[in-house]
């Protein structure tokens, strides 16, 4: 017998017949002899439904009413999945992420698991049944508070839940067949990969690959679950998600972000202490910085730029007025017209001309890099956001992933 969780996304129960869909496949699964525990997200659009109703009622900033809003779309399709699974002959109960023991911090939002207490999931397992949780959504032990783990925090119940378990899997339903070398609405001939390691999807998620949420590729590794990305719209193979692979490609994959923004500090004094005085203040913030470059120094003064989230933007901006202000720098500016383009393969640990080769078919496509960030899997590069559709289609080409140079030679 196997314990297996599996998670389904919002467009995997988007009506009256996914949802009886998804309960016949969990069904056919536990009738195999599988213990079954299931997270679900909220149906369909419903959660950008609920953000657009609130917007209408209020211009206010309201993060606890917001995360007592933003529940109610998985509890409906949680209750709704399991009566849907009864109709299948099989004993199932919904609980709210609450009930399933899922302990965070207290930030509304943006919450952290921080421990998971599954008590009553294993009590319903006991018992023989499905078990279906709420993805998304937990409680702070501290303030008694609902709060919500962000978007795609469905991913990080399921792989958590799975941890906490000792699950023999992570079945991640989606709308897509698996992890592509590239996002297929903009590289139509990009390919399924049939496995890829968990540093690689982590690179993968982080330079815009939506396919799973950063945190649950973490939780992943950290205990060492394979998670297993597939369509729930057919029985095919995915993609397996796991510590070790059979190849490490130069280039597994390119991916590309459009969610982020450029600020940039300009005329900055060039001295100790100036890049702490700017982004302790982001940090306490809660803002999440992803790259930063800082420019040659010029007559003691100099420019630093750096990205955030589109959706901290505002914020991000007057933090660092605050900091300019305080340093005495020239001014700051925004450029909310980027994109990140990314390259990212294990392989590149060992195989030299990966930076030089993606610099190069940009430069010939008259595109220019504004920013770089590299890590040993991984070279980025901000662009123009009108640029970067091509850019990923000239990448994708030129690389051909997933990529090994050795091969190409032969």
């Amino acid at each position: 017998m196997a314990l297996i969780v599996q998670k389904y996304g919002g467009t995997s129960v988007g009506d009256a017949d996914r949802i009886k869909a998804v309960a016949a496949r969990v069904a056919a699964t536990h009738k195999a002899g599988n213990q079954v525990v299931v997270v679900v997200s909220a149906m369909g659009h419903s959660t950008d439904e609920l953000i657009s109703l609130a917007a209408d009622v209020s211009g206010g900033r309201h993060p606890r009413e917001m995360d007592m809003l933003l529940t109610a779309g998985e509890r409906i399709s949680m209750a709704l999945l399991a009566m849907a699974i009864r109709d299948q002959g099989v004993e199932a109960m919904s609980l709210t992420g609450s009930q399933a023991g899922i302990l965070t911090d207290q930030s509304h939002g943006a919450a952290k698991i921080r421990d998971i207490r599954a008590i009553r999931v294993q009590e319903g397992l006991d018992l023989g049944r499905v078990v279906i949780v709420a993805g998304f959504q937990g409680v702070s032990p501290d303030t008694k508070e609902i709060t919500t783990l962000g978007r795609g925090g469905s991913d990080a119940t399921a792989v958590a839940m799975a941890a906490f378990l000792h699950a023999d899997v992570c079945e991640i339903y989606t709308d897509v067949d698996g992890v592509y070398t590239a996002d297929p609405r903009v590289v139509p001939d990009a390919r399924k990969l049939d496995e890829v390691s968990f540093e690689e999807m982590l690179e993968l998620a982080a330079a815009g690959a939506g396919v799973l949420m950063m945190r649950s590729v973490e939780f992943g590794r950290r205990f060492n679950i394979p998670l297993h990305v597939r369509s729930s719209f057919h029985d095919g193979e995915g993609t397996w998600v796991k510590e070790k692979t059979m190849e490490s490609a130069a280039v597994t994959g390119v991916a590309h972000d459009t969610t982020e923004v450029k600020v940039t500090v300009q005329d900055v004094p060039d001295r100790p202490g100036v890049a702490a005085a700017l982004f302790e203040p982001l940090s306490d913030a809660g803002i999440n910085v992803d790259m930063i470059v800082q420019n040659t120094s010029q007559d003691g003064h100099t420019d630093i730029s750096f990205t955030v989230p589109h959706s901290d933007a505002g914020e991000a901006l007057a933090v660092a007025r605050g900091a300019a202000e305080t340093l005495g720098a020239g001014g700051v500016d925004l450029d909310e017209h980027i994109a990140k383009v990314s390259v990212v393969g294990a392989g590149m640990r060992s195989h030299p001309g990966i930076a030089a080769r993606m610099f190069s078919v940009l430069a010939t496509a008259d595109i220019n890099i504004a920013m770089i960030s590299t890590s040993p899997i991984r070279v980025s590069c901000v662009v123009d956001a009108a640029k970067a559709e091509e850019a990923v289609r000239l990448l994708h080409a030129a690389f051909d992933p997933p990529f090994d140079p050795m091969e190409e030679s032969r």
